[in-house]
């Protein structure tokens, strides 16, 4: 294996490398901490023949061993670093023949502990998904960098727009008026891919921010500006794959990893056959195996170093960034033992830390199956607490444009909850009307404003943990069977010169304001309602295409009512008693109307009330 360019190595201030750099091409970690709760380390040392080297550490105590590997251009150093180690720089000297070749100083930083990191997020929260070169531009002049493959191209849906961090710190003013607390944030590292590299999904190096949305320094920056104005960071991990120009691919640390095939062999993406019983090998081999796309080579999590680097890499990313949660892409594609120790790992370091997997699979029991502790077969545990809800997603998405039958209409979200028994804690589920990888509902929905009120109203009331897609207040439209580039355009007035800003309220049309101001003041209310972050639900069956449920505990109860008809209902209360019974009046948070007398209520057509009952 031969490198085919010089890497320059990423040099963070507190890694010095002294001497002409002759050998050490890049270091991982960059560095570390010391007081950290698992004392072991293992840094990766890359550069041509390094392994022919005598390496030598300055403070010898801590090094436990040295790896070296089938390619001699890689060294894992070992180490254990005690607890009531100071903060230092270790010197690692690489000698030959008894010369001294080079040296680096490996920093080994005292952590910062502050009560506004690593907060986690649950269910009093509301998570806001936003695609960062689709949502805002606030630093045109790194739209493009010379050192990355593809250009800024507004015109190509499919192109780099040139939204970035500076974009989305300028309008965090925006998301904490609209209500939401939690900004989750689709991956930001590096993706120095000939096209298609705006989505982040392909990274091309673990460390480094992509400098078209800026560095390391302005993402630390992003989340502290966020913990000021009380807004929390998830941050987007992929494990499964890296991207094809990732800077190892042209010099891989062992053959195993990646998985490699005589030709290139895509995914069946049946993640079913993982809890499949009937399972083929063959089926089950192609789905944790094959690749996502030809520009997105399958890591082999099996391999134990870069399972080792994979782990290191999240949790020095929580370290350094301070992040409060984090979203990881395609679970259950990557080997599932590793996933749980990688969460494992993270929860012995973070235990307020939030960890959501994503699990896009269309029946609920093999979902339920990677929630944490969830009641499985084969007792995996893929200590991953929450879980998002694509179950839950298709009902809502169909339930509003149906009549009601047995199984149709607003029966689809009755029969969805009746199933949560099979998870762990239904709770720790996140409830979605749409993403960036799925139909807009708005368009799902034919646009019908009424429709995507009754969904929303849903979506912020029942049992789970909300998240609102970038541009779904302000009805951006667009279509799964489209490039996905035109499902995910531009936010309107995040660019300079943009003639529409719908960031602010005068540059919003009637509609937007509309569904804009519905979900603010859902979102407002919902903040100081424990009553629906963690209160019991109960609901009734659906009866004349009209779904009913409560929300209650000790002290409070609140009634929701989804009428999905075409003209007003009249709704005779007197099956609802067991919840009802000593309740004689409430308020419609929605339309802000008293309701004096709860034996009969009246539901306007096609539409929702949210109503704070009283005794």
């Amino acid at each position: 294996m031969k490198i085919k360019e010089t890497i320059l190595v990423i040099i963070f201030t507190c890694v010095t490398l002294i001497s002409n750099s002759q050998v050490i091409n890049r270091v991982a970690p960059p560095f570390w901490w010391t007081e950290m709760k698992n004392p072991e380390l293992q840094i990766m040392l890359y550069g041509d023949n390094i392994s022919e080297y005598n390496i030598q550490i300055d403070k010898n105590e801590l090094l436990v061993g040295i790896d070296k590997i089938e390619n001699p251009n890689y060294v894992f150093l070992n180490l254990s670093i005690p607890k009531n180690l100071q903060a230092t720089k270790l010197k690692i000297s690489l000698e030959k023949d008894g010369e001294l070749i080079e040296t680096i100083h490996y920093e080994l930083k005292k952590r910062i502990k502050s009560k506004n990191q690593h907060q986690g997020f649950d269910n009093s929260d509301v998570v806001y998904l936003l695609m960062p070169d689709r949502f805002s531009n606030g630093n045109v002049n790194n739209d493009s960098s010379p050192d990355m493959r593809e250009k800024v191209n507004r015109e190509n849906p499919d192109g780099r727009h040139g939204g970035d961090i500076q974009g989305i710190i300028n309008h965090m003013d925006y998301l904490k008026n609209l209500g939401v607390t939690s900004v989750w944030i689709n991956p930001l590292l590096e993706n120095n891919q000939e096209k298609y590299t705006y989505h982040g999904y392909a990274i091309t190096d673990f460390y480094k921010i992509d400098p078209r949305y800026g560095n390391n320094e302005q993402y630390k920056e992003l989340v502290n500006k966020a913990h000021q104005k009380e807004l929390k960071i998830i941050k987007d991990v992929v494990l499964n794959h890296c991207g094809i120009n990732h800077w190892w691919m042209d010099d891989l640390p062992s053959e195993d990893w990646i998985h490699q095939f005589p030709e290139f062999t895509r995914s069946n993406f049946r993640s079913s056959v993982i809890t499949d019983p009937y399972a083929s090998e063959y089926d089950f081999n192609l789905q944790q195996n094959g690749w996502f796309d030809v520009n997105m080579p399958d890591l082999n999590q099996k391999n134990e170093y870069l399972s080792n680097y994979l782990i290191q890499n999240s949790i020095w990313w929580i370290e350094y960034a301070g992040i409060d949660g984090i979203r990881l892409d395609t679970q259950p594609y990557s080997d599932k033992d590793m996933v749980a120790e990688w969460a494992k790992k993270i929860y012995d370091e973070y235990p307020d830390f939030t960890i959501l997997g994503e699990a896009w699979l269309q029946k609920i029991p093999i979902t339920a199956y990677w929630q944490k502790s969830s009641s499985n077969f084969d007792d995996y545990s893929s200590n991953i607490p929450v879980i998002t809800d694509f179950p839950l997603f298709n009902a809502i998405n169909q339930a509003f444009s149906e009549e009601q039958s047995w199984t149709e209409g607003m029966s689809r979200l009755y029969y969805v909850l009746a199933q949560d028994f099979v998870y762990e804690k239904a709770m720790n589920t996140l409830v979605f009307l749409d993403n960036h990888d799925v139909t807009r509902i708005y368009s799902s929905l034919n646009k019908d404003l009424n429709k995507l009120k009754l969904a929303i109203a849903f979506q912020l009331t029942t049992r789970g943990i909300p998240s609102v897609y970038y541009g779904t207040e302000i009805l951006m439209e667009g279509y799964a069977h489209e490039a996905h580039g035109k499902m995910r355009k531009d936010f309107p007035g995040g660019w300079p010169g943009d003639k529409i800003n719908c960031f602010d309220e005068t540059g919003r049309n009637i509609d937007q304001n509309e569904i804009f101001n519905y979900y603010k003041n859902i979102l407002d209310w919902r903040k100081s309602k424990p009553v629906i972050h963690t209160g019991n639900l109960t609901h009734f069956v659906p009866e004349n295409n009209i779904y009913v449920y409560f929300r209650h505990n000790e002290n409070d109860c609140v009634m929701i009512i989804l009428n999905n008809n075409e003209s007003e209902q009249v709704i005779e209360t007197g099956r609802f008693n067991e919840i009802l019974s000593g309740y004689t009046s409430g308020i419609d948070i929605i339309s802000k109307s008293e309701l004096k007398n709860l034996n009969k209520i009246s539901c306007g057509k096609k539409s929702a009330m949210i109503i704070e009952l009283r005794k």
